[in-house]
């Protein structure tokens, strides 16, 4: 079966089966239309992708449309900024949205007018009680509400009242546009819940035109039959305001009733994907902006080295439930891994560089050795090595007293170059502190290519390098996991305090394979025995910098399970 034909007989899933009975039944003439419905108050995340992956592949699977809709209904939080950026994250996970972009906003006036017409109905009216009394006045999940003392005024003193809120003749938080429905319902969303607030803050698009701004509730299923929409997806968190989704469609009146839909949404382990935390990251500088690697947001991935197919992948594995889990960090870096171990060129990089003088090399010499630059795909070529006199080896890969079973070089001990030579360590020298500067060490020529010459004891380790002469020296972003236990906000202290001192580790004085010369913004290479690795937004001429995609294996699966 090819990949297509797997893609297409994919298992589906709950929603799936929701649709296929509807267009089984004429429902909406059998038409498909979703949207994805971003506010724009913060970049968005991971979990943001799961959504964008869902709406836009139904709506891709069922040949429908999917909007992309921006609900702006709160000015003090929305910027323009986050309005471009959401457009540039859909676009680069693949999708596109159908028409034109819609906006929360451009239906204010017609959502004006449908308050209106619910005042002078009677079952919407204007209220005065302070924000704590409307609190204690609503009520509980065990006890019923009360009525507010301003339940009943008339309509005509609604109207007049709702008017001088658009006006700006009433003060902020002084009154409120409840709707009229019932304060002794066991859902406490529909004790009466406010339409409108007044909110005197310029707005992003339509300026200082408005004075009362709708709330979420009120805006968004409406804003789902002005646009058609057949299948409003949201997340679990929305399952107990359905009842008031469906009842200001009824009481509005309105022609197209679209379903509202409910799945689990995407939580993930070693993360916080609150907005208010995540802007509360940025603000207090704990991380180095939206955009940050150690981010679960989607431009940080994107800088961090994910690609949207890996994401795309990812969110087609967890697949589509109601019910709520913690997704496991190990399993979007695996999905990563999979899919960068497939397309990324190989290269060496010494991260922590300790002089390796190969003494019985020629002087000024320099010997073309060659490897792959793909083990698996021919196809994409070879690479040159430079050898010389002098080399770089990782600091992690000397020991001066190593314990049985250590395979890397030590005093008198032997180790492979990889797709070099092997070099035996004839003299440690170190500083006035005592710390290890340099290894004397000589090559056996006979050894080249892998070759072991007879009578010779194969040797074990087998240690990465480059040229200490013929090399770039860069500098490498070693990013890691922000927090250090699985779940930070249900920890015992505040969340800050589970930031992991070691989620990024710069290394300034690193030196990679010539290979890497005129690598490009974004650019994948595989480090061997390292990482995967991109090239960073910040690179110069001067300064060639790398950040760490992911390890080559998952060591927090490790270090959790208990292993050593």
């Amino acid at each position: 079966m090819s990949a297509e034909e797997k893609e297409n007989n994919k298992p589906g899933h709950f929603i799936n089966t929701i649709i296929d009975k509807d267009r089984a039944n004429g429902k909406h003439g059998g038409k498909v239309h979703t949207r994805f419905p971003p506010e724009p108050n913060g970049y968005l995340h991971i979990g943001h992708a799961k959504s964008i992956c869902l709406n836009f592949g139904l709506a891709e699977e069922y040949g429908g449309p999917c909007n992309l809709r921006f609900d702006d209904t709160n000015p003090e939080t929305e910027k323009m900024e986050y309005i471009e950026a959401i457009k540039k994250d859909i676009k680069w996970l693949g999708f596109n949205w159908s028409g034109e972009i819609c906006y929360s906003s451009d239906y204010f006036q017609k959502l004006y007018e449908l308050a209106l017409q619910m005042i002078d109905e009677g079952i919407a009216y204007v209220c005065e009680l302070t924000p704590e009394q409307t609190r204690e006045y609503r009520g509980t999940l065990t006890e019923p509400g009360k009525n507010s003392p301003f339940r009943d005024r008339t309509p005509q003193e609604n109207r007049e009242l709702f008017e001088k809120m658009k006006a700006g003749e009433v003060e902020e938080g002084k009154m409120v546009l409840r709707a009229k429905i019932d304060m002794s319902a066991s859902n406490i969303n529909l004790r009466d819940p406010i339409m409108y607030r007044i909110k005197k803050a310029p707005h992003p698009r339509t300026g200082s035109a408005w004075n009362i701004y709708p709330m979420y509730d009120w805006t968004h299923g409406l804003s789902d039959s002005f646009e058609g929409i057949t299948h409003s997806i949201c997340t679990l968190e929305f399952q107990d305001h359905r009842p008031l989704y469906d009842w200001y469609l009824e009481a509005t009146h309105v022609p197209h009733r679209p379903q509202q839909i409910e799945f689990a949404r995407l939580n993930l382990d070693y993360t916080v994907m609150s907005k208010r935390k995540l802007i509360q990251l940025v603000e207090d500088k704990h991380v180095h902006g939206w955009d940050d690697p150690r981010m679960p947001t989607i431009i940080g991935m994107r800088r961090r080295g994910y690609s949207p197919k890996a994401i795309r992948e990812f969110c087609d594995r967890i697949g589509v439930t109601k019910k709520d889990s913690c997704i496991t960090m190990s399993t979007l870096e695996s999905v990563v891994r999979e899919d960068l171990d497939e397309t990324s060129p190989r290269a060496m990089a010494v991260l922590d560089p300790i002089k390796v003088t190969i003494t019985n090399f020629p002087e000024g010499e320099v010997e073309k050795l060659s490897a792959q630059i793909h083990p698996k795909k021919e196809e994409m070529g070879r690479r040159e090595i430079p050898f010389t006199k002098d080399i770089y080896i990782d600091r992690e890969d000397f020991m001066e007293n190593p314990p049985k079973g250590y395979f890397r070089l030590s005093p008198g001990g032997q180790v492979r170059l990889r797709y070099a030579y092997v070099i035996t360590c004839d003299e440690v020298i170190k500083d006035d502190q005592g710390h290890v500067v340099e290894l004397k060490c000589t090559y056996n020529s006979d050894t080249g290519g892998g070759k072991t010459p007879e009578g010779m004891k194969k040797v074990k380790g087998i240690i990465h390098w480059v040229s200490a002469t013929e090399s770039l020296k860069s500098e490498v972003r070693l990013y890691d996991r922000l927090f250090n236990v699985p779940n930070p906000l249900g920890a015992e202290k505040d969340y800050l305090e589970y930031i992991n001192p070691e989620s990024l580790i710069v290394k300034k004085n690193a030196y990679v394979e010539l290979s890497m010369h005129g690598a490009l913004m974004g650019e994948h290479v595989q480090f061997e025995r390292v990482g995967f690795f991109c090239v960073d937004y910040d690179t110069t001429e001067e300064n060639l910098v790398f950040n760490r995609t992911v390890t080559l294996k998952d060591a927090w699966l490790k270090q959790n399970s208990g292993k050593s």
